[in-house]
């Protein structure tokens, strides 16, 4: 999920400026073919569950990807029929989900999110957006628009059957009675391991106005999170954590079948391939949906949609059809759209792995709704605005990321409510590197009337912000606020992996990546898995920086304390004053390094004389504070730590670096931009306000 560059416009102005300082402060002076549909009758056979002796199981069905085989160990199977009521904005629907139990032991209860009860006043997520923040509403008053429920009406159990009166709501993190987002069902009969267990739910779903990228916005729905999702058996246990504030979701791969019935004018787009459609007698019409090898199921409808699925790109594996639901008043931009997301898909391919979908589809979400940015298996929402020039790439930076979440979220599937960096964090990174790649380096956000701001370092400003609030490997739920859990679990992430890639060098960075991606896609890897891949394929002990880095709260902050110059002789100067030095004098010269905070880091200084000479140094960062001594001809003019811009975690770049005599030209730019930009700012909020 990409922070509402909505929210993030005006800080962004600050960034631009930042940005403009950093830089004058440096003294770092085959043909594309169509992807075949499955046909109705296909999926019909697909969604049957049992085998030829009658028994439960999970279709081993591929339709909806460009492999001959099954690339995930699937443990659900849902099936869901759904109808869509427009003018409620309500969802009245029969779920069947067979379960596989390969957990090696007996279950005898289950546990399922229903996240759309966390818009409710007594609901953790609104207490925690209260007091934390949150991505889309303050809550300064209630307002009926914001209310959300998923209510289960029905549970039956084959073989077991109605266990409705066994349905409780539970609360595994905060024992917030109030909340209604995880209840538990327990069983007659456990379910042995290796044996499937099949329920029949029947529920209904009423969504909000857009809130957390779900629910309406005039004519527009999003639907996100919308049905009765059973929990991932995990480390030994059910993890099923409650819907917070700040977390996002973590669910098990498998194959969905879903019919949903909607208005005859409605234009819809959803996870998976399209399998079938028919119109009704009611004015309505089912749409039929197949999915392979994932973990949710989201779609949207919408009448206005105007819809460009010309564009297949040609995977490694096979095409893949994009799909692309425009606004009307941002039509101008489809082709737009589609090159970055065509892109996208190319550097993803190349440089971590197949995408093994036959299926992406990019919706544009309706204006002022807060459904941009967000991510569900082979389905994304992008985010502009109908004044968009093309030197500001916010619609390429939020497609980009939220493309890059098929690999880190869609694919490899980490717990994002304990470890949301694993996925929001490798995802700003590769979300770097790919920008980096196809917008350059300095101006991949912006490039526009001679400013520039590119995505590293609006990444490092990100985390500076946030720098000594919370480390990164925590529960996504217990960071201080929503501002810590973004620039922590986003920009701090991002830039400690840039600071890696410095450590161990790019190539071997990327061989991680691509190993990383590899070996644990379809399964649920933890932050241990990560670090030792990096581990492996580098050869190199990182734990000196991974336990400050990523489990510690450390900050870094190297300055050049002092330089000073100064005759050898100085006391026989002395005593003929009035005489001038001559070319033979001998100044002994002192450099001095400062550790300032507690994060401890190699680094190397670049110190430059007069004369124009040029001294490399290694300090180990150890001691609180260095120094480095020189006798020489000339005079020390400056001294600059990490002269090569390697390391992106360091607090503070402007103490970086310090010369002997003092330049105000800077000064007075600094100020000219600052007047600029405050101004800029004043009158863009004037107008934004009307």
């Amino acid at each position: 999920m990409k922070i509402r560059w909505l929210i993030l416009f005006f800080p962004m102005v600050s960034i631009v400026v930042l940005s403009l300082l950093v830089q004058e402060h440096a003294a770092k002076a085959a043909s594309p073919q169509s992807a075949p549909a499955a046909s109705p009758s296909e999926a019909s056979a697909a969604a049957m569950t049992s085998n030829h002796l009658g028994a439960l199981a999970i279709p081993d069905t591929t339709m909806a990807i460009n492999s001959p085989a099954p690339m995930s160990q699937r443990v659900v199977h849902y099936e869901i029929d759904a109808k869509y009521d427009a003018a409620k904005h309500t969802v009245d629907a029969t779920e069947v989900l067979t379960y596989h139990n390969l957990t090696g032991q007996a279950l005898d209860h289950f546990p399922f999110h229903l996240y759309q009860n966390a818009f409710q006043p007594n609901s953790t997520f609104v207490r925690e957006a209260k007091v934390a923040g949150n991505r889309d509403t303050a809550y300064d008053k209630w307002e009926a628009k914001e209310y959300g429920s998923e209510d289960i009406k029905s549970l039956e159990v084959v073989g077991q059957g109605d266990l409705t009166s066994q349905v409780q709501y539970v609360q595994p993190d905060d024992g917030n009675k109030d909340d209604k987002t995880v209840v538990d069902v327990h069983l007659a009969k456990a379910i042995a391991p290796g044996e499937y267990v099949q329920f029949k739910i029947a529920f209904t779903t009423k969504f909000p106005e857009t809130q957390a990228r779900s629910g309406w916005k005039r004519d527009f729905v999003l639907g996100g999170q919308w049905f009765p999702k059973v929990g991932v058996w995990w480390h030994g246990a059910w993890n099923c954590h409650q819907y917070h504030a700040m977390t996002e979701f973590f669910a098990d791969f498998g194959v969905y079948d879903v019919k949903l019935t909607v208005p005859q004018y409605e234009v819809v787009g959803a996870s998976g391939v399209k399998v079938g459609e028919v119109s009704n007698a009611d004015s309505t019409k089912t749409v039929t949906y197949h999915g392979d090898d994932i973990h949710d199921f989201a779609w949207t409808a919408s009448p206005r949609y105007k819809v460009k699925e010309d564009g297949v790109f040609q995977g490694h594996m096979g095409p893949v059809q994009m799909r692309i639901l425009m606004q009307p008043a941002h039509w101008s931009q489809a082709e737009r759209h589609e090159k970055i997301l065509r892109e996208s898909l190319d550097h993803f391919e190349r440089w971590y792995g197949p995408y093994p979908y036959k299926t992406i589809t990019l919706v544009d979400p309706e204006p002022d709704s807060a459904a941009g940015g967000m991510e569900y298996p082979t389905f994304i929402t992008g985010d502009s605005n109908w004044f968009m020039p093309e030197g500001l790439h916010l619609p390429e930076v939020v497609v980009e990321h939220e493309f890059g979440h098929q690999y880190w979220y869609g694919m490899v599937a980490t717990n994002e409510f304990e470890d949301a960096w694993m996925d929001e964090g490798i995802n700003s990174y590769t979300e770097v590197k790919v920008l980096d790649s196809i917008l350059g380096k300095n101006t991949s956000i912006m490039n526009l009337a001679g400013a520039t701001l590119g995505e590293r370092e609006a990444q490092r400003l990100g985390y500076i912000s946030a720098a000594d609030l919370d480390p990164i490997a925590q529960k996504a739920y217990d960071y201080y606020s929503y501002g810590s859990y973004g620039g922590i679990t986003y920009g701090k992430t991002a830039s400690v992996l840039l600071t890696v890639e410095s450590i161990i060098g790019e190539d071997t960075m990327a061989r991680a990546m691509r190993t990383y991606f590899m070996k644990y896609r379809f399964t649920h890897p933890t932050k241990e898995d990560f670090l030792k891949t990096i581990e492996e394929v580098s050869g190199r002990d990182l734990r000196w920086y991974f336990n400050q880095a990523i489990y510690g709260s450390q900050v870094m902050d190297y300055k050049v304390l002092k330089i000073e110059s100064f005759p050898v002789n100085w006391y026989e100067e002395k005593k003929s004053a009035g005489k001038k030095d001559d070319k033979d004098t001998v100044y002994r010269s002192y450099v001095w390094l400062q550790r300032r905070e507690d994060f401890v880091m190699p680094v190397d200084v670049e110190i430059k004389f007069e004369n124009g000479e040029r001294v490399r140094e290694h300090w180990d960062g150890v001691g609180r504070w260095t120094k480095f001594t020189y006798d020489k001809k000339t005079k020390v003019e400056s001294a600059e730590i990490d002269p090569d811009h390697k390391i992106q975690i360091d607090r503070d770049d402007f103490n970086n670096s310090y010369t002997a005599e003092a330049h105000v030209k800077p000064r007075w730019k600094i100020s000219n931009y600052w007047v600029f930009m405050t101004q800029w700012m004043g009158q863009a909020l004037a107008w934004w306000a009307v």
